[in-house]
């Protein structure tokens, strides 16, 4: 029985157990399938990114109070973060990896670093 390559249609030759004729038809199968999936967590992981440098770079002194206002120009997206957090006496921090912030009175948060 002859084997074609999922992804150009050409004969396979080699081994019974292969699918594709060459490294590249496999990769290019490969991502066509995955393309969805991996812009979904490509554009994710570039928001986070974007956060936690806001964070990083408005947090030189590991603890600080910033705006929301101020925050929301610089593009910070209050939507994702990594963890959520909740001290004994109820405060809760929102983290992106080790940078974290919590809302305080009048649209004020406390920018934080985790340990």
């Amino acid at each position: 029985m002859t084997k074609i390559c999922l992804e150009c249609g050409e004969k396979i030759v080699g081994r019974e157990d292969k699918k594709f004729c060459n490294d590249a038809c496999r990769n290019t199968y490969n991502n066509k399938r995955n393309k969805d999936t991996t812009n979904l967590i490509r554009n994710t992981h570039n928001s986070l990114r974007k956060n936690y440098r806001i964070l990083l770079d408005n947090n030189t002194e590991g603890k600080t109070k910033i705006s929301r206002k101020k925050l929301k120009d610089l593009g910070f997206d209050f939507s994702l973060i990594t963890s959520i957090y909740t001290t004994k006496t109820n405060n809760t921090y929102y983290f992106i990896y080790d940078q974290g912030y919590m809302p305080l009175d009048d649209d004020w948060y406390i920018l934080v670093k985790k340990n």
